[in-house]
């Protein structure tokens, strides 16, 4: 029988799952693993990054977008250590991923070696499926496990590998399982569709709550909204499913949503859960019925009590609730809710012509949603970036929208945006970051610029940590640590071989996205932003009452009034 390096064999399962890109940085522990990549190299490309983190995160993002597992691959220590922010995000948000995690060798594991941690320990709750390979030929069955558990469970797979393991020489006998995998979709029955059916026709005023497990059925959700009349909030990750500009949208819930969401949700009579986990419960109106569609089991009922339960596939429940419910004409509710979206779209039209100095986040938004392309793809990061994106980006059905939903963790989007142009080269990719989330992450600029990926990265600098900023206020707390030492970012991109130019009004910010619509070299935008607060869509009694807290303590401190949101913004949000 034929003998193979371990490695290879490993790398050849890969391959036959598809797996088209590695992110990581080689080292000891790992080195065979990359010479096996090398060898590989025409089918399976592998991106070196500058830190453990970013190649995590981008794994994760290739997951969120494509659905497939994305890889990411470390030395053992210190570098496994790095990879767990990405791959928490990776769980959190239900993407796909295998981790290759180098380890010391076998002969000398549980000695304390030099960079020996406990990786399966340290994976433990990351991770959906966590192995260290102890044998040669065990390598390629755990790889294929590996890939088939993050599939299955749309999470984390880690494999440990101790140094000597890959270079061992194995019989060339195991078939990998992926020709024969493939992943059920349930289809919805027509009792579970009925009884929801019978609860949406003797509803007056029902409202939809659209998650991103219906991504794959952005049409079917559509003509829902549209059959029977229905006014519709989407999660975050879910922006763009149904366009955001629909005349039934009422954009987001929550802090980061919209008042007619808000107060659509507290006066419907029955609420309809479409792939979503939504997590913030305090948002959702407890005291009215609930229908919910997902795919898993696991969720229903999750966060609120659910009279009629569809457990199958998005698409497959809402084709057959289109087909079999009679069109729905006049609803007098989604009407009121239309006229509240109105008034609400006409505030944040008055927002961006306030008077300020610098280029301002809200109208800085509007311009980047007004001169996308079609076919964008939009990496946003953690900060006031996630709440001007939220209320200011119309995503359309044809782009992409990522993020970082669950974990929310800043320096997410520059990892993203990587991902992005090597799954579509031809797609145009703006990552929007602040200036406190870009600096953790900045390093890898270069690697946009080393692997020729023309993204547009657009900072927002306003030299503080803005979400938090207000944050603080809105808790009744003093603004404290906050200020970030200003850094020339577009100074910082040229020195890496990219584009770099500064930015400091609204109309030189409009300029330069025109100029840079098609660009050959990675660019970024140093946007001198206005300190503009990203106030909530509603704004509740403890927040309110916080703000009062945080403007008396600052004048008993300071003796003058703190500079604060515009009072009309506030009240208008309060009241």
């Amino acid at each position: 029988m034929t003998k193979i390096n371990a490695a290879d064999k490993m790398v050849q399962v890969m391959a036959d799952w598809g797996i088209k890109n590695v992110y990581g940085l080689p080292g000891d522990s790992v080195d065979t693993t990359v010479e096996a990549l090398y060898r590989k190299r025409s089918e399976i490309s592998f991106t070196q990054v500058r830190h453990e983190e970013v190649a995590a995160l981008a794994a994760a993002a290739y997951g969120k977008l494509t659905g497939q597992v994305g890889v990411c691959l470390s030395i053992g220590g210190p570098g496994a250590i790095h990879l767990l922010n990405g791959l928490y995000d990776a769980k959190m948000d239900h993407a796909p991923v295998v981790a290759i995690v180098g380890q010391v060798a076998t002969n000398v594991m549980n000695t304390g070696f030099f960079q020996e941690v406990n990786t399966p320990a340290l994976f433990k709750d990351v991770a959906v499926y966590n192995k260290l390979v102890t044998s040669p030929a065990s390598l390629p069955r755990l790889m294929d496990e590996a890939l088939r558990q993050a599939y299955t469970y749309k999470g984390v797979a880690v494999l440990t590998i101790p140094d000597d393991i890959p270079e061992h020489k194995i019989t060339d006998d195991f078939v990998s399982s992926a020709s024969n995998f493939h992943l059920e979709t349930k289809s919805a029955s027509l009792a579970e569709v009925d009884r929801a059916l019978e609860l949406l026709r003797h509803s007056k005023k029902p409202v939809v709550l659209l998650g991103k497990g219906a991504q794959n059925a952005g049409a079917e959700a559509k003509e829902f909204v549209e059959h029977y009349a229905l006014p519709f909030i989407q999660t975050m990750p879910a922006k763009g499913i149904i366009a955001d500009d629909h005349p039934n949208s009422l954009g987001q819930l929550g802090k980061l949503g919209t008042k007619p969401a808000f107060e659509a949700m507290a006066n419907a009579d029955l609420l309809i859960l479409i792939g979503t986990d939504y997590p913030y419960t305090s948002y959702l109106n407890q005291k009215i019925p609930a229908i919910q569609i997902d795919a898993n089991a696991n969720f229903i009922g999750h966060r609120h009590q659910v009279a009629a339960a569809i457990v199958a596939d998005a698409k497959s429940a809402l084709t057959l609730l289109n087909a079999r419910g009679e069109l729905v004409v006049n609803r007098p509710f989604l009407d009121a809710c239309q006229q509240n979206m109105r008034i609400w779209r006409s505030w944040m039209n008055s927002v961006q012509n306030k008077s300020h100095e610098g280029v301002l986040p809200s109208k800085l938004f509007t311009t980047l949603s007004q001169q996308a392309p079609d076919n964008v793809v939009w990496a946003i990061d953690v900060g006031t970036a996630t709440s001007f994106g939220a209320r200011f980006l119309d995503v359309q059905p044809l782009q992409k929208y990522v993020i970082s939903s669950w974990l929310g963790t800043m320096g997410c989007a520059l990892p993203s945006a990587l991902a992005a142009k090597q799954i579509w080269p031809r797609r145009p990719v703006y990552a929007v970051c602040g200036d406190g989330a870009f600096s953790m992450v900045m390093q890898d600029f270069v690697t946009a610029v080393k692997y020729k990926l023309p993204i547009v990265v657009i900072v927002l600098n306003n030299k503080m940590l803005s979400f938090i900023k207000y944050e603080q206020q809105a808790a009744g707390q003093q603004n404290y640590a906050i200020d970030l030492a200003d850094i020339d970012y577009a100074k910082f991109a040229v020195a890496c071989g990219g584009i770099g130019v500064n930015v400091k009004t609204d109309a030189e910010f409009a300029t330069a996205l025109k100029q840079f619509q098609s660009p050959k070299r990675p660019v970024l935008i140093n946007a001198a932003v206005a300190d503009e607060a990203p106030l909530p869509g509603k704004i509740v009694m403890d927040e309110a009452q916080g703000y009062l807290k945080f403007g008396w303590e600052y004048f008993k401190d300071k003796f003058q009034i703190p500079q604060m949101p515009p009072l009309k913004e506030i009240m208008r949000q309060f009241f």
